[in-house]
Order: C-alpha cells, then sequence, then structure tokens
C-alpha cells in the first residue's frame, strides 16, 4: 500500500525533500508572492519601455529592457525553488493578481520621470518583501532559496540605485 503523505499539496506535486511538508509550504507562502510581484514588476517595467517618450527615450528604453530580463529571469528560478522542496507555485494571471503587491500602472500616459520614480519605489519595496520571504526561508533551513534571494535583493538594490541616480541626474539637469 502506497504510503499518503501529510503535504497540503497534492502527492503527484510532493516532490521528496527532507525539509517537513509545513517548511515546504511556508517557504512557497514566502517565495509565491515574489513571484507574483516578479510578473507585475516584469510587466510594469516592459509597459514603461514600451510606452516610452521623449530626449532621452534611447537611454531609458534600453535600461527598463535591461530591468525586464533581469526581473523576469527570477520568475523560473523562484517557481522552480518551490517546486524542488515540495511546494507548488503560480498557476495563472489571477493568481498573480491576488498574490502581488506591486500595483498596477493602467494611465495612458506616464511621464518617463513618472516612470522612473514609480520603479524606484516599486524596487526599493520589492527588495524588503525578498528581505521577508528570506526570513522565512532562513528559519526553516532552506539555504539554497535564502541564497538566491540574496543574489536577487542585490540585483533589486542595483536596479533601484540605477533608477534613483538616473531620476536625479534627470531633475538636476531639468
Amino acid at each position: 500500500m502506497a504510503t499518503q503523505t501529510k503535504s497540503r499539496f497534492p502527492s503527484q506535486l510532493a516532490t521528496p525533500s527532507d525539509l517537513k511538508p509545513a517548511a515546504a509550504a511556508a517557504i512557497a507562502e514566502a517565495i509565491n508572492p515574489i513571484i507574483a510581484d516578479a510578473f507585475a514588476l516584469y510587466l510594469k517595467v516592459k509597459n514603461f519601455h514600451w510606452h516610452m517618450s521623449g530626449s532621452h527615450y534611447r537611454e531609458y528604453h534600453l535600461l527598463l529592457d535591461e530591468h525586464a530580463d533581469q526581473i523576469f529571469a527570477m520568475t523560473d528560478v523562484l517557481a522552480e525553488r518551490v517546486r524542488k522542496v515540495g511546494g507548488t507555485t503560480i498557476r495563472s494571471i489571477g493568481h498573480v493578481a491576488k498574490l502581488q503587491k506591486v500595483s498596477d500602472e493602467d494611465r495612458d500616459y506616464v511621464t518617463p520621470l513618472d516612470m522612473l520614480k514609480e520603479l524606484v519605489e516599486d524596487n526599493k519595496n520589492f527588495a524588503a518583501r525578498q528581505r521577508a520571504a528570506h526570513e522565512v526561508c532562513d528559519e526553516h533551513k532552506d539555504i539554497a532559496t535564502t541564497s538566491l534571494l540574496e543574489n536577487f535583493v542585490d540585483e533589486t538594490e542595483r536596479r533601484t540605485w540605477f533608477l534613483y541616480e538616473t531620476v536625479v541626474g534627470a531633475e538636476h539637469t531639468a
């Protein structure tokens, strides 16, 4: 007779791990909102990339494209990490919408400087949420996920810094 897992996840998706099912659930609960935020932030950055205009068009357009690629790269790594520990992850745009903290930007027009300022705040707040998820993973001794998050926090802080310096430079020359 097959042994039943005590995980809250379907047995077919309960990847074997030395982490307890409660740890896998807590890690998934901490990381899935980070994945949702990465998807939401990716789309916002691409929105701004597509709708950029003005005298710094090329510079900002390229910067945002670089940032979008970096953010999108996080999603698969983190989702696969959730699966590796025995959890389940994002399933749909609706699931992303339920979990995301990054606000959508649906206005017809946003000035280039306002786009960058909004992304400074989004990235700063995203780093804080990654740190909170890191604490959960650290508490459950999930060193692989904490290590990933440490790198992603560094990348997020770098994006925040670049965007901030770009804003300051644009305001200084205006």
